[in-house]
């Protein structure tokens, strides 16, 4: 074994061999998970079945098998929504999102939707929000409305320790988003930024992020809304 580094060694990027295991293991449980599916013969409509279809098509993203993906959440979007699942789907969308689809963005939309309506686990809102976030061109306000929509849920629906943890991330996201935004260092003019754009109120900026993912969704919007407001437990 030599004590030399190769210069032209790229650290940053696996080895044709270490790529082959990595696919083959992804390859490996793809099939045990399907294996399992079948073998524990839960109807199509089975909440279990459907989540491990969920495992399914995040192995199938791992192996760039966006298509098939696809086909397969896509149809447990309406499953998880008619019996009021709401955390798995928005889940679902958040896979959606990331299918490279013509209707990823609409997924998008509909999963935040879900999510901030809904009192899922603000874990899972603030990850689709900081997805809409990536997607957001730095100049635009639409960042800093998902951002301060994340510091909003997380005081609303976390607590203790949670809270404290999340908390802090959503100041994060922030914090991040003013300086690309606006190019904000300083406390004072981080509080003055938001301000600026009204992200303290949110009877506005969430205003805001509604026509922010009608924009999104176009005519894609997945679910009725309004029918949807009224089962919401009060």
């Amino acid at each position: 074994m030599t004590n030399k580094l190769d210069p032209s060694f790229d650290f940053g990027s696996e080895s044709g061999e270490d790529t082959a295991l990595s696919t083959q293991s992804l390859e490996t449980h793809l099939d045990a998970l399907r294996e399992r599916i079948v073998e524990s013969k839960l109807p199509p409509r089975s909440i279990k079945r459907a989540g491990w279809h969920l495992d399914e098509a995040q192995l199938l993203l791992e192996l760039e098998r966006n298509q098939e993906a696809w086909q397969l959440v896509r149809p447990l979007f309406g499953l998880f929504i008619a019996d009021e699942y709401w955390q798995m789907a928005a889940e679902a969308c958040q896979l959606l999102s990331e299918c490279d689809h013509v209707h990823s963005m609409a997924a998008l939309a509909n999963g935040i939707w879900i999510a901030v309506t809904f009192p899922i686990e603000p874990q899972a809102t603030l990850a689709l929000l900081q997805l809409l976030i990536e997607e957001t061109p730095d100049d635009a306000d639409g960042a800093a409305v998902a951002a301060a929509t994340a510091k909003y849920i997380v005081d609303l629906r976390s607590d203790d320790q949670d809270h404290e943890d999340m908390s802090f991330f959503a100041m994060q996201m922030m914090g991040a988003v003013a300086r690309r935004h606006s190019n904000i260092e300083g406390q004072t003019e981080f509080d003055a930024w938001v301000k600026r754009l009204e992200l303290d109120d949110p009877t506005k900026f969430l205003v805001r992020l509604r026509n922010v993912l009608d924009v999104m969704a176009q005519d894609q919007w997945w679910v009725d809304r309004d029918t949807l407001r009224t089962r919401i437990a009060d």
